[in-house]
């Protein structure tokens, strides 16, 4: 594989690009491994479609891109441990997976944690026939549209990220002491790009840090819309056999609708920034 050139293709002018010419059911040599990376750090998502992967292929190509994480949720006995699964699928009347059903705001994998990870990828097992879609918005794009006054503005701000269980806005909720959260930049400078991207998203921002509400509110409000629009977005229409990761340093994610006698299996890990 060595030899080999990767095939590079856009899938719309600010974020995201499709790679053929591989396999990842077999090993990565390093110098493709370093093109995929700097492909997704060119694109901040990247998309292998037509893969059929065990749990182990998956992992070894996430490794290509740092140390992996451990699953939010035990997948269970005979699974690897970096792995978890996001499917609406019952046994037995209990969920296989997390994330079951319907749709969700934009967001941040853990941003309401210290070291939230790096990227996130998804491999697609099953699939509804419609929707389920998952948006990918470019946070470049959103901080370079904004006007050089409010940039100026957002310099050195910082804001309270929350997790509430469910699909419930954190700003219209009266977090709990033992809430998961945590301050992080409203700004963040990815460190193999030097770009800016904006780090607040409208499911899990509580507040900017020391704000009076009604300002911090107004400010948020002006932030997130930017943030979902429609040219800064790659929408994608799952197939079975495809590999998707993101950067969560410099995207928000969104899943539309789909209905719930539709089977929806996908296998997720995350990768680790190693300097944390």
């Amino acid at each position: 594989m060595e030899a080999l050139t990767l095939s590079v293709r856009r899938l719309t002018p600010v974020i995201g690009a499709e790679i053929s010419g591989v396999d990842l059911s077999r090993p990565i040599a390093p110098g493709i491994a370093a093109e995929m990376r700097r492909t997704w750090h060119d694109h901040a998502v990247i998309l292998v479609r037509g893969q059929d992967l065990s749990e182990d292929d998956q992992v070894r190509y996430g490794e290509c891109f740092g140390p992996l994480g451990k699953g939010l949720s035990s997948a269970g006995a005979g699974h690897h441990p970096s792995t978890m699964f996001i499917s609406n699928i019952r046994q037995d009347g209990k969920p296989i997976g997390r994330l079951p059903d319907g749709d969700m705001f934009f967001h941040s994998d853990q941003c309401y944690t210290a070291h939230p990870p790096v990227g996130t990828m998804l491999y697609g097992i099953e699939v509804p026939r419609e929707g389920g879609n998952t948006m990918f918005a470019s946070m470049y794009e959103a901080y370079d549209a904004l006007p050089e006054a409010v940039k100026r503005r957002l310099d050195g701000l910082t804001a309270l990220n929350a997790y509430v269980l469910g699909d419930t806005v954190v700003r219209r909720t009266v977090l709990a002491p033992d809430s998961l959260s945590h301050v992080q930049p409203v700004v963040k400078t990815h460190p193999a790009t030097g770009r800016k991207a904006l780090y607040v998203n409208r499911l899990m921002t509580v507040a900017i840090e020391g704000m009076q509400r009604e300002a911090s509110d107004e400010l948020l409000d002006f932030l997130f819309d930017p943030q979902e629009q429609r040219q800064f977005i790659y929408e994608h229409v799952w197939r079975p056999g495809d590999v998707i990761l993101w950067d969560n340093r410099c995207t928000l994610h969104a899943r539309t609708d789909f209905s719930p006698d539709e089977r929806r299996l996908l296998r997720r890990i995350t990768v680790l920034d190693e300097h944390a």
